[in-house]
This record gives structure tokens, C-alpha cells and sequence, in this order.
């Protein structure tokens, strides 16, 4: 029989299981938590051997939940790993309006910089870093300060450039959504044909990309794209994230995708933006392991 206290009862129920829920979504998962999410790709075209990419994306540095504490634990982690790249996929300012410790990338840079892998540590710049540079938007382009301190601090940063390593070349493409310009909408300073151009014999491609909007352009001559920026929809339930900032949805909100013969891995990323939260989303450090 339903009365009134089994009714007060059900919506102070709810109510609870509301709080707590919210509780963990604002201070646990995204201030807390950390996993390492592991893929083992053997793409078409590989030939270079084993290497293990070891990536951080979208840090969105700033307390409480990405200080300079909290990144140096981060670090540690990374180094942990023994990766044979360390990649930092772009986003390191902090995207939203509730940081209680802002950090500058001036001093997260020589933290960041901490992060070796045995064949360097490469970066490239997020919407977010382009963004947060006031000087740079009016300019129309760079010097971008992020760019400017990751540098400074040995980081390579790679925009629309490819580099030869051991075996196979690293292109990292500039970012799609750099440039705020008013009524005009958003303007990219990527340029994926200028930056696979560089590559100058038949030597395996991965190409580092913030955005994983590009990846229906990617040629198959690039084994693997690594994008971040989508932070997995920070809320995603049962595989399914209700929002993801990218026009083509859950397409590539997250995870491993193989389309014909192309890969594609999508970071859950670190920090948050827009909204302080994550459900279903824990930070992480992705791992890809190629063979």
C-alpha cells in the first residue's frame, strides 16, 4: 500500500542518491580518480616494431581539480609507464570558469617536461590554448604562449610539422578551432596536406591531432590518428555520452576506432571544461601499444 511516508520516503531517497551522485560527479571522479586505459593496435602498414605511445590530454590545468601537485603525480605515472613516446595532446588552459588555484603554463611547462619517453616527449595545442591567448587571436595566429612555454621547457611542439624518429615519422597537426573570429564562426590553422607533405619516404605515419573531427580526411597513409579534446563527453553512461563537442557525435566521442584500414584512438583526457564534472569518465592516461 502506498501512503504518504512511503512517497516522502521515495523522494528523500531520490533526493539523497541525487546528492551523493553529484558529490562523486564535482569532487571524486574528476579531482580523485586516475586509470590507465590500455590499447594494443597492430595497424596496417606498421613496420616499425613494438612502441609503446604513452598520452596526456587535456589537462585543463587549474584547482582544485589539476594543480601543480596533482600534475606532478600525474608525471610520475607517465614516467611509471616507460613509454617509448610521451605525447601531450593539447588543452592545457583550463576551459571553464571555476578554477579556485589558476595554474600558468609557465609553471606547469617544466612539470610537464618531466614526463620522458626514450624517443622524446611532443606536444601539440588545443582550441582551449589558442583561446586563452588573447594576443595570439587578435594577431590572427601565433607566437601562442602555450606553444611558447612547452618549448621553453623542451617539450617539441609540432604544429602542421612532421618529424622522422625511429623507424616511422610523428606529424602533429595545429589545432581545428584556434581562432575565435567573431561573426566569421571559427577559423582552423590546420593544414593536413601541408603536414603529411613532410613526410619524404614510406615509413609508417602517426599523426597527433586535438581534435578527432579530422579523421574522415586522414589518407590511409597515416596508421594512426591520437586525438583527444572530446574528454569522452565527460558524462558517458553504458558507452554513450549525451554531449560531445564534435559534429559527428559518439562517432568518435572515445576509445579505438578502426574505419577500413585507419585507427584512430580518442583520450578520455584529464581535466574538465565547460562544466566541472565527469560520470562514467575518470581521468585517465592512455596507453597504446603498437606491433
Amino acid at each position: 500500500m502506498i501512503n504518504r511516508r512511503t512517497v516522502l520516503k521515495g523522494l528523500l531517497g531520490t533526493a539523497l542518491a541525487g546528492l551523493l551522485a553529484g558529490g562523486y560527479a564535482f569532487g571524486v571522479e574528476p579531482g580523485v580518480r586516475l586509470r590507465v586505459q590500455n590499447w594494443a593496435l597492430r595497424p596496417k602498414g606498421w613496420t616499425a616494431g613494438p612502441l609503446r605511445l604513452v598520452i596526456v590530454s587535456d589537462l585543463h590545468l587549474g584547482g582544485p581539480w589539476v594543480g601543480l601537485s596533482r600534475l606532478e603525480r600525474i608525471v610520475e605515472r607517465v614516467n611509471a609507464l616507460e613509454g617509448d613516446l610521451v605525447l601531450y595532446l593539447g588543452d592545457y588552459a583550463a576551459g571553464h570558469h571555476f578554477v579556485a588555484s589558476p595554474v600558468k603554463i609557465a609553471d606547469a611547462a617544466p612539470v610537464m617536461a618531466r614526463a620522458k619517453g626514450r624517443l622524446g616527449t611532443y606536444a601539440v595545442l588545443g582550441n582551449h590554448d589558442w583561446w586563452d591567448d588573447k594576443t595570439a587571436q587578435r594577431r590572427g595566429g601565433g607566437p601562442n604562449l602555450y606553444a611558447v612555454a612547452l618549448e621553453a621547457a623542451g617539450i617539441n611542439v609540432l604544429s602542421n610539422r612532421a618529424v622522422r624518429l625511429d623507424g616511422f615519422w610523428l606529424a602533429g597537426l595545429e589545432d581545428q578551432l584556434a581562432l575565435l573570429r567573431g561573426r566569421e564562426g571559427i577559423k582552423g590553422l590546420d593544414d593536413l596536406p601541408w603536414t603529411l607533405a613532410q613526410v619524404t619516404d614510406d615509413a609508417p605515419v602517426i599523426l597527433m591531432a586535438h581534435e578527432p573531427d579530422i579523421f574522415p580526411d586522414v589518407p590511409d597513409r597515416v596508421c594512426l590518428t591520437l586525438s583527444g579534446h572530446t574528454h569522452g563527453g565527460q558524462v558517458r553512461l553504458f558507452g554513450w555520452s549525451p554531449v560531445v563537442p564534435s559534429r559527428y557525435g559518439n562517432r568518435y566521442a572515445y576509445g579505438a576506432v578502426q574505419e577500413g584500414e585507419r585507427h584512430l584512438v580518442v583520450s578520455g583526457g584529464i581535466g574538465c571544461s565547460i562544466a566541472p564534472i565527469r560520470f562514467g569518465m575518470p581521468p585517465e592516461i592512455t596507453v597504446v601499444d603498437l606491433s
